[in-house]
């Protein structure tokens, strides 16, 4: 995500990042069910409509790395290195977002999350919008020549790679074994004419 350089800039992103913290601790200390926007904007000392400002939702504030991450997915394609291969670069973003979302310090969020259904409903909305996004970066790439359809599918495999990584006891080895066969699936889909000029990934 942009780091900030303007000073307006710089103080919304620190009052962003305030209430969203805020939130967080009261979520965690009080369950995100007894705690309200209400709550979270008194206790970090903005007004509700600033809190809204930043954050569309009372989900949206369990999320707030969403755009970050939305951004560095589509990134991972469009700023790859020229002729590098979509699929390694998609998998090494993926490994990263494991790593930070896996972190010891995050599981008491990700338990919170799983039980919540309204947090879970949003969960998955937002990686069906990540999905089209990457889904579109892929598609707008010159140096990739595949369909529609076999975009969206990659990016939804791409994106479904993580939440399926987070269930197992090795997620980081889950993640490369999802993007072999993810590799697979790319490669089978390319042109007669693209398939010998396959880079593996390993």
């Amino acid at each position: 995500m942009t780091v900030p350089t303007g000073r307006r800039e710089r103080k919304k992103a620190a009052t962003r990042q305030k209430i969203a913290d805020t939130a967080l601790r009261l979520f965690l200390e009080h369950g995100y069910d007894a705690v309200g926007i209400r709550d979270v904007a008194a206790e970090a000392d903005v007004a509700v409509t600033t809190l809204f400002s930043h954050f569309a939702s009372k989900e949206a504030l369990v999320f707030e790395q969403d755009e970050n991450f939305e951004q560095r997915l589509t990134l991972a394609v469009t700023g790859r290195a020229p002729h590098e291969p979509v699929i390694p670069a998609l998998r090494r973003e993926i490994q990263a977002m494991v790593r930070h979302c896996m972190a010891d310090s995050a599981a008491p969020i990700w338990h919170m999350i799983d039980a919540s259904p309204a947090l879970r409903e949003y969960e998955e909305s937002m990686r069906l919008r990540h999905a089209e996004s990457l889904a579109t970066a892929i598609a707008a790439d010159p140096d990739l020549s595949q369909t529609t359809t076999a975009c969206r599918a990659i990016a939804r495999f791409a994106i479904d790679a993580f939440s399926l990584a987070r269930e197992t006891a090795d997620p980081q080895a889950a993640v490369d074994e999802i993007f072999h066969m993810i590799e697979a699936a790319w490669n089978a889909t390319k042109p007669p004419h693209d398939a010998p000029g396959t880079v593996s990934s390993t």
